[in-house]
């Protein structure tokens, strides 16, 4: 009796070969695109486009905070990466804090090492 042997998943080479007819090797996505992959795409709500504006020219008038993202989700706002100060990481939830529609702030930055 034939015994179902589960295997590993195949790397993402042995699925080209496996799938594609004739694999471009050329156009291999990055890792950073194979986990946005994974994780997939959220659209934004209108409301929720019009909220991740206001929070990103607020936060465009803030210096040291152009390797910050923001992600919006109803009316919470979830900051991402980093600053170079504890003076402008505080800053961070005060200006996003005075931006209309803004109603929780979950801050994820940190500090970068200097």
């Amino acid at each position: 009796m034939p015994r179902n042997i589960v295997r590993n998943p195949s790397r993402y080479d042995d699925i080209v070969r496996k799938t594609v007819i004739d694999p471009d090797s050329s156009t291999r996505p990055t890792r950073e695109q194979e986990q946005e992959a994974r994780e997939g795409f959220r659209a934004l709500a209108p409301d929720e486009q019009v909220l991740h504006d206001r929070v990103q020219q607020a936060l465009a008038g803030l210096g040291g905070a152009s390797k910050v993202s923001v992600e919006v989700s109803g009316e919470l706002v979830t900051l991402y990466g980093q600053v170079g100060d504890l003076g402008t990481l505080r800053a961070l939830e005060d200006v996003v804090a005075r931006v209309t529609g803004v109603e929780t702030i979950h801050n994820q930055v940190v500090v970068a090492a200097p």
